[in-house]
Parts: C-alpha cells; sequence; structure tokens
C-alpha cells in the first residue's frame, strides 16, 4: 500500500486543489489520510480505483 500525496493527486486525476477538497466534502472523492500535524496524503489504490470507476461509468 503507498500514500500520495496532494501533487501526485492532482497529476493523476487531472484535478485542481480545490477541486480534490470540494469533491471529498461532497464525498465523491477519497477522503486524505491524516500523516502527521498538517501533513495528509491519500492511499494511492482508492485514487486509483476512483479513476477507474470514472473510466467504466463513461459507457
Amino acid at each position: 500500500m503507498r500514500i500520495i500525496r496532494l501533487k501526485e493527486v492532482m497529476h493523476k486525476t487531472g484535478l485542481a486543489r480545490s477541486t480534490v477538497y470540494k469533491y471529498m466534502a461532497e464525498k465523491r472523492f477519497p477522503v486524505s489520510v491524516q500523516l502527521g500535524e498538517g501533513s495528509v496524503g491519500w492511499v494511492e489504490s482508492e485514487v486509483d480505483d476512483w479513476i477507474e470507476m470514472l473510466i467504466s461509468k463513461r459507457g
């Protein structure tokens, strides 16, 4: 299991920082993991699953 930081999440998804956090608030994106004080990351497999879900929805 790998934890990725925001920069890589943005690169993988093509989303802006504000959109990542907006989608998280709307429960439309994987929730971040607290790594330390003021430091978060995302489970890479959860982000990959989210991307796969979008691809499968397009038909």
